[in-house]
């Protein structure tokens, strides 16, 4: 009779805290923007962000230390996230109506998203306070991905903030639309070439 050989399960990898620290962060604002994407902000509790990402809201606090830590986090992640995407595509030789189009997609890809429509309404919902800065990072941040796409080329700085300021507000009000009317993605085709269309004519250079 031949022995039976026992084996042994793999030893399970440990995770430095590192790790267990990101993972947890990124389950309370998945959840946050799950939640707000189903149910809204109002109904988008302590309760309901911690039930959500299965841990408990002692937790939640250890990492954020309360619900405006979190949302002020998911903006700023929204953000980041933003900020990745377009950092990513290759503008480099592009003549400008192919560099103002993979600008324009790929923003839109954001605004579109049920990421940012979650960061829309926590804005919507939520107070600006004295002494933060994450908008001011946030701006910063859009000023150099733009200056990637477009070069200043001479226009002066108000120049600029204007045309990138237009820009947020075309964007965002169809991000509002998509969020009330629900996607319909052949709705904003006219929107978004007229926007191409817009900063083509303002970034071309002078003739």
């Amino acid at each position: 009779m031949s022995a039976r050989i026992r084996l042994e399960p793999p030893p399970r990898e440990r995770r430095s805290h590192a790790e267990r620290t990101a993972e947890t962060r990124a389950k309370v604002m998945g959840a946050v923007v799950e939640s707000i994407a189903e149910v809204g902000f109002q109904r988008t509790t302590a309760s309901e962000i911690a039930r959500r990402a299965g841990v408990s809201w002692g937790a939640v606090q250890h990492h954020f230390g309360g619900k405006d830590g979190i949302l002020v986090a998911v903006v700023e992640d929204s953000f980041n996230h933003f900020a990745e995407r377009l950092s990513g595509v290759e503008v480099e030789g592009l003549p400008l109506d192919a560099r103002v189009a993979r600008f324009v997609d790929g923003a839109w890809e954001h605004f579109g998203s049920a990421r940012y429509r979650s960061t829309l309404e926590i804005l919507l919902n939520t107070p600006a306070r004295e002494g933060s800065d994450w908008q001011a990072h946030m701006l910063d941040a859009w000023n150099r991905i733009w200056r990637r796409f477009f070069p200043p080329g001479g226009r002066s700085p108000r120049e600029i903030r204007s045309l990138q300021l237009y820009t947020i507000a075309v964007l965002s009000g169809l991000a509002t639309a998509n969020m009330i009317g629900g996607p319909q993605p052949r709705l904003f085709t006219g929107p978004l070439a007229l926007l191409k269309q817009t900063l083509e004519e303002r970034l071309a250079p002078a003739r």
